[in-house]
């Protein structure tokens, strides 16, 4: 069976580098702290699509 993706397409995160820091952004208009960690901008993105 295929799986299906559930996620809520008001809120799609990306994240974007931002000279020697990553920024997670989603579409619903929050951006999240600038990271030096790029691991850490994907874990903000990941939480706050999940809704933490």
């Amino acid at each position: 069976m295929a799986e299906q993706d559930t996620r809520d397409p008001d809120h799609l995160t990306t994240t974007t580098e931002q000279g020697r820091f990553c920024v997670a952004r989603c579409t619903c208009g929050w951006r999240g702290p600038a990271r030096r960690a790029r691991s850490q901008a994907r874990t903000d993105a990941t939480e706050h699509e999940d809704g933490r």
